[in-house]
C-alpha cells in the first residue's frame, strides 16, 4: 500500500501514550480544547500498537519512558510501519541517548514536559499541514 493511501486511511483523532494518567489526561484535555478526539489513551507499548491498529489515528503523542520491557519508541517505530500515523514524542528527558534514540523514527516533533498548549498546537498543526 502507498503512503499516500495509508495516510488517506488514517482519522481524524489523536492517540496519547503515557504511563502517567495525570499527564495523559492533562495531554488528553489540551488535544479536546484545540477541537480534536482523542480516540484512545494508553499506558504501554503494547497497548499503544493495538489502540493504533484498532483506531488508525493521525497523530500519536508519545511518550519516551513507558511501562514495561518497551519503550516508546519501540511503539512508535511499530506504529509508524504499520499505520503511518504522524509521531510526536512527549518526554521529559533532555539526555542525549534519549534524543537520539527518538531521533530513529523521524518524529514529526519532540515536546519536552511539561507542554503548553501553544506548543502542543503548534506541533499538532504542522503535522496536519504536511
Amino acid at each position: 500500500m502507498s503512503e499516500l493511501a495509508v495516510m488517506s486511511d488514517l482519522q481524524t483523532c489523536v492517540l496519547v501514550v503515557d504511563d502517567e494518567f495525570l499527564i495523559a489526561q492533562g495531554l488528553c484535555l489540551q488535544v479536546e480544547d484545540m477541537g480534536l478526539p482523542v480516540c484512545a489513551t494508553a499506558a504501554t507499548a503494547e497497548e499503544a500498537v493495538a489502540a493504533a491498529l484498532e483506531h488508525r489515528p493521525m497523530v500519536v503523542l508519545m511518550d519516551v519512558r513507558l511501562q514495561g520491557e518497551l519503550d516508546g519508541v519501540d511503539a512508535a517505530l511499530a506504529i509508524h510501519e504499520r499505520v503511518g500515523s504522524k509521531l510526536i514524542f512527549v518526554t521529559g528527558s533532555r539526555e542525549p541517548a534519549t534524543l537520539d534514540r527518538i531521533g530513529l523514527d523521524h518524529p514529526s516533533a519532540v515536546l519536552f514536559k511539561p507542554v503548553s498548549d501553544r506548543q502542543l498546537r503548534m506541533a499538532i498543526e504542522g503535522v496536519a499541514r504536511g
